[in-house]
């Protein structure tokens, strides 16, 4: 507490005085801040995020996650070349907003990454090409275009490219939470993956991945889906499906030309992981949304299209492989001429579990 702090006096503060003064000094002695005069930092009349709104250009991060390719290794040590996506307003922690972390991995042809787990939730989206897969407690998975795939809390995982290509995609954490709570946990796998098969559908996608349909063998809810990869054309489906609705004049989607769908678990109907919500989103061209709070913070990227975004203040045009975050209580406005997919994960189970949880959209009828 400086003295300036300690003397000056504002509203509803104590008179100025040299037994003040020796009060505050016993408090910084002992190490005590008295809440009067920290009251509106600690308790602001709505949220007032550290992180920034920030948009990072697909086309700006794929040469250098290349140039890494060329320069950076991948095996024990640094075990994953993973480039995070640091947040302007974290004063340089490698964190997309205080909740949540993002990062580009790159994987070179016919590389392996070997396997470990740790206690963060992770998710992988694939925003173009193909050829890796990804290994989650033995099952191999296969990543393409527009999947979703899931690699729960101490979990082993490791990831193997059978192309002659290289892969990069959109990695999804809850480190800066697990970092901040003290509970995180690490432990390396073997070398090479489990399983270096190809299957074309992993054993949790035969066992879990059919509509509606629950295993009578796996009856006990999971804080974590079971599901390994969601897949695009499921997802496509849905929102095609939801718009064709609307143009029927049926019920269906979120606000007029905008399609979106919320991946869950099928044990609770609940968010695929305990800290993490994942959606798609499909606005078709013409449209805009309604200008939409939430506590929390989100990550958002461009699967196709064209668009310009509105977080707070800012304003950017948007197109393929983009990524933006949307820190809490910061007002998103999405439009699109040509149309527009996006892909987004946001830290709102936390809050809502912690009963913190708020929403409010504008109307502007």
């Amino acid at each position: 507490m400086t003295e300036q702090k300690a003397t000056e006096q504002k509203a509803g503060q104590p008179e100025p005085s040299p037994q003040l003064d020796e009060l505050y000094r016993g408090f910084e002695k002992e190490l005590l801040v008295p809440l009067w005069t920290e009251i509106g930092d600690l308790m602001p009349t709505q949220p007032n995020p550290a992180a920034q709104p920030h948009v990072w250009r697909w086309d700006n991060l794929l040469p250098l996650a290349e140039s890494a390719g060329r320069l950076v290794p991948v095996g024990r040590g640094g075990e994953r070349r993973a480039i995070a996506l640091a947040n302007p307003g974290l004063g340089g922690a490698p964190y997309a907003t205080p909740t949540l972390w993002a990062a580009i991995q790159y994987l070179g042809p016919r590389e392996v990454a070997p396997e470990h787990r740790h206690s963060q939730n992770a998710f992988r989206f694939v925003v173009e090409g193909e050829g890796v897969w990804t290994v989650v407690n033995g099952d191999p998975v296969a990543m393409r275009r527009g999947d979703f795939l899931l690699t729960p809390g101490w979990h082993f995982h490791g990831h193997h490219n059978t192309a002659d290509r290289p892969m990069a995609w959109l990695d999804g954490l809850d480190i800066p939470f697990v970092h901040h709570t003290g509970s995180a946990f690490f432990e390396l796998g073997p070398d090479e993956v489990t399983d270096r098969s190809t299957p074309p559908k992993s054993r949790s996608e035969r066992l879990w991945a059919h509509p509606g349909l629950r295993p009578l063998s796996a009856l006990d809810s999971t804080q974590s889906s079971p599901i390994a990869a969601y897949r695009w054309e499921h997802t496509d489906a849905a929102l095609t499906d939801q718009l064709a609705l609307e143009d029927e004049g049926a019920p269906g989607v979120l606000e007029p030309g905008h399609a979106a769908i919320r991946y869950t678990n099928p044990t609770t109907g609940g968010d695929v992981l305990p800290t993490i919500r994942a959606e798609f989103h499909r606005l078709r061209p013409g449209a805009a949304t309604a200008t939409r709070r939430e506590v929390g913070s989100a990550v958002w990227q461009v699967f196709t299209g064209q668009g310009t975004v509105r977080v707070g203040e800012r304003e950017w045009p948007v197109e393929r492989g983009d990524l933006f975050v949307v820190p809490s209580w910061q007002p998103l406005t999405l439009s699109t001429g040509g149309g527009l997919d996006l892909f987004r994960f946001s830290d709102t189970p936390i809050f809502e579990r912690l009963g913190q949880g708020r929403v409010h959209v504008e109307d502007h009828s």
